[in-house]
């Protein structure tokens, strides 16, 4: 009688254990077949050679992420607050123009487009310069194309740096692509430019120690971060010996009393911040957490049963369910008003700040031109150099200060009061010099406005550009293609 009665129970014991251990298996099959079909996608066709700086001899090895790359060329997305599409910044906020007087800025300032326009895009900004004037270093080149490592081992590093943008044009030419981050043999992520290798080892740090998820990131802080070009050389150099905040590198910076250029209007010693993006990513909460750059604006995607990373970077907002929804359960409305909602309140403060610090180096200009003292200004100045930079360590980075809202709204909290100081301290000296205040400010209402306040030649500037584009820039590429035997027109 108890035999039988524990039969049914042996059974279902049976059955329990039968059902969970095909369950483990179905899943460790899943997870064979995965790979394998990771591993069948890296497979390559044709040996890729070294210096290979074309991205389609890479994407015939490697056709659907080619195929996702070229999806960069999409310019139709725009969020609240960027996105592809093209937006003129100077027109949107005039005020930017009178920021930046003096500095190639005031002339053109674009969002950047996809990896795949780089060349386009800095062939075609003011800031470079055209056939007369042509005020940039070689350095710029160096995040713009996988042509700069093969350019660098055969000159040397420092001796790429060295010289004018427009003398090595005619070497770099192929877009942002696929040998920037990749080893043409295994794939594996590299480090293709030697700042960050450079700036990591004055910390201390061996970058072969780093994990395969941190170099997810760090093939994207190459180029994604805040630098300077060092002594008469322009020696690309990251500002990090004290840490990533914009507190220790603006240390690092009044230490050796660096500028990138003396205000025109306010004659402040400046400092341009690049794009902080990883410095400002690295004090939030998804670094903390494990996140890398990839996980976000390059998730992995399936197709015909091949898993692969999507080589369409973007904002992560134009792909919510393969971005966000991997770790977020809300729905992808909520999560996109998350976003616009620390954005939003950004922005808020930001404009607030750029109009303080237009009208301080307005105001500044007329204190130097009633008599002011360099000893009278001093301290103005040094407040002036000290909010611009926090707020352009916010601005100039892509996200709006999404990589870590919280730190970037410190950041611009502690902008918009030292600009507040710096109008106060000016109207103390405007009054004791017996000026008036408040002054009338010039009108700097529009981009054209704004330029002709502080004086551009833009008519000049723009026929020098166009004079590039149809001899210089048409030179170029046939010296490449003569090199490399192909050149392709990257285009939507």
């Amino acid at each position: 009688m108890s035999d039988n009665g524990k039969n049914p129970w042996i059974y279902r014991s049976v059955f329990i254990i039968a059902t969970v251990a095909v369950f483990l298996l179905g899943l460790f099959l899943s997870s064979i077949l995965e790979r394998k079909s990771e591993t069948y996608s890296l497979q390559m066709v044709k040996p890729i050679p070294d210096g290979e700086a074309r991205n389609e001899v890479w994407g015939a090895n490697f056709p659907r992420e080619y195929e996702t790359y070229m999806k960069t060329l999409d310019t139709d997305f725009a969020s609240n607050h960027g996105g592809a599409k093209m937006i003129d910044y100077l027109e949107k906020y005039p005020e930017l123009v009178v920021m930046w007087a003096g500095y190639g800025f005031s002339k053109d300032y674009n969002q950047g487009r996809g990896h795949a326009y780089a060349i386009e895009d800095i062939r075609n900004t003011l800031r470079t310069g055209g056939n007369e004037v042509s005020p940039m270093p070689a350095t710029c080149w160096t995040c713009k194309s996988p042509d700069v490592p093969r350019v660098m081992e055969e000159i040397g590093v420092a001796e790429f740096y060295e010289g004018k943008w427009i003398d090595k044009g005619h070497d770099v030419v192929n877009p942002i692509g696929c040998q920037d981050c990749h080893d043409n043999e295994t794939m594996a992520l590299k480090i293709s430019r030697p700042a960050l290798v450079e700036a990591f080892e004055r910390q201390g740090k061996d970058m072969s120690q780093f994990s395969r998820n941190e170099m997810r990131s760090l093939v994207c802080a190459q180029c994604h971060v805040e630098y300077y070009f060092k002594g008469d050389g322009k020696y690309l150099t990251f500002p990090w010996d004290k840490g990533f905040s914009a507190d220790a590198m603006e240390e690092y910076y009044d230490e050796m009393e660096f500028k990138d250029w003396t205000h025109k209007l306010s004659k402040t010693p400046m400092l341009k911040a690049q794009h902080p993006d990883y410095e400002l990513f690295m004090t939030g909460i998804h670094a903390k957490r494990g996140v890398s750059c990839a996980d976000c604006h390059m998730p992995y995607k399936t197709e015909g049963g091949v898993k692969f990373t999507d080589h369409h970077i973007q904002s992560p907002l134009n792909n919510i369910e393969n971005s966000c929804q991997v770790c977020h359960r809300e729905n992808a409305r909520t999560l996109i008003q998350d976003v616009y909602d620390r954005q939003d309140r950004l922005e808020e403060l930001r404009r607030l700040t750029e109009k303080a610090l237009a009208a301080a180096h307005l105001e500044a200009k007329m204190a130097w031109d009633n008599g002011a003292t360099e000893e009278e200004m001093k301290p103005v100045l040094t407040l002036i150099r000290h909010a611009q930079w926090r707020w352009d360590w916010v601005a100039a980075a892509n996200g709006l200060g999404f990589h870590a809202p919280v730190e970037a709204l410190r950041v611009i909290g502690t902008s918009l009061d030292k600009a507040g100081k710096a109008r106060k301290e000016i109207a103390l000296i405007l009054v004791k010099l017996g000026v008036d205040y408040p002054v009338k400010l010039p009108d700097i209402s529009t981009k054209e406005k704004a330029q002709a306040v502080i004086g551009l030649d833009m008519d000049f500037l723009n026929k020098d550009k166009q004079d590039f584009l149809k001899t210089t820039a048409v030179e170029w590429d046939k010296k490449a293609k003569e090199r490399q035997g192909t050149l392709m027109e990257y285009s939507k």
